[in-house]
């Protein structure tokens, strides 16, 4: 994608507005991206402005809030779109308007984004497979908890536990569902799939809330498996503590919508800002006392040069949850 250009110079007069646009509020992903976004925001004299579809992940009530953000005139939009493609026609009209985008978390398949931050799901998928295939020392019944189906993040982290799985000869894949990013379907879910299969060894689930619907499930039915899922929030931190999960792989929204934050804050301000920042992956479990070092190492040579104002280390602090 090519970078927007810089917007006009601000009345210094005026804070300055980050128009930021998350998927849900079921997901808690997403609502640390919103502490993140806010975080960023206010280290840096902005304010965070929320935009979130009442129905969870619906293309055409973001495409509206879209709408209503360009009447507001925010100096720049932080979205993370809520599907590949349905959004954008509205993405078309923020380009018409001139306002600066940042893609975060999802990439945008159009429009003019000055800057992407997220992370490579394939990688994920595939480190967090591995590494749980590894505690099944290479043998196992395996079943998969899919995420949303139109959810990019979902389908990439799937096909990488597919293709982890092809390169292990003892592990076999003998179910898959759809627990829609969500703990209640995913523990529904689950459960028919308990029902067919009386052996399942371990679950891989496309993201942690959905694994917390595995472990509901798996009690309810008596058995136990060996689990891991994607995100690394605090449900699942306290899950790897107490043995009902093996691991998770860090996926850190609330440090990618701090960056996308200040992207967005950076480029309104005349500074130059990377096209794409991805985060590294990182998998959390019990010997890491259930979490890891976050990204903070990573985030230090982004913020250094940051003009004022400013606090001490900003976005290392939004990935402390």
């Amino acid at each position: 994608m090519v970078p927007a250009k810089p917007s006009q110079q601000m009345n210094p007069s005026q804070q300055m507005k980050i128009a930021v646009f998350t998927k849900n509020r079921s997901n808690p992903a997403y609502a640390a991206a919103r502490l993140g976004a806010e975080r960023a925001a206010a280290r840096l004299g902005a304010q965070a402005v929320h935009f979130v579809p009442q129905i969870a992940d619906d293309p055409a009530q973001q495409g509206a809030l879209l709408q209503q953000a360009l009447s507001q005139r925010p100096d720049a939009i932080v979205l993370v779109p809520v599907h590949p493609t349905a959004v954008n026609a509205a993405i078309r009209k923020v380009d018409a308007a001139g306002i600066p985008l940042v893609a975060c978390i999802n990439r945008l398949t159009e429009g003019n984004c000055i800057s992407f931050v997220g992370s490579d799901d394939y990688a994920l998928g595939l480190e967090i497979a591995r590494y749980l295939f590894g505690r099944l020392g290479g043998r196992g019944e395996v079943a998969i908890v899919e995420g949303a189906p139109d959810s990019m993040t979902s389908i990439e982290r799937v096909r990488a536990f597919r293709d982890a799985a092809a390169a292990y000869p003892g592990i076999r894949i003998v179910g898959a569902c759809n627990g829609r990013y969500l703990q209640e379907p995913a523990r529904e879910a689950m459960a028919a799939l308990l029902a067919a299969h009386m052996t399942i060894d371990a679950v891989l689930a496309a993201n942690d809330i959905m694994a917390i619907g595995v472990i509901e499930a798996l009690r309810a039915a008596g058995r136990r498996a060996l689990i891991a899922g994607v995100n690394a929030i605090p449900q699942a931190i306290s899950a790897i503590k107490s043995g009902e999960m093996v691991a998770t792989a860090d996926f850190n929204a609330m440090s990618m919508a701090c960056l996308a934050t200040e992207c967005a804050v950076r480029h309104v301000r005349g500074e130059s800002v990377p096209l794409e920042i991805i985060l590294p992956v990182q998998i959390v479990d019990a010997s890491m006392g259930g979490r890891g070092g976050r990204q903070g190492q990573f985030l230090k040579p982004l913020l250094s040069p940051i003009a004022a104002p400013r606090a001490p280390p900003g976005c290392a602090g939004c990935a402390a949850v």
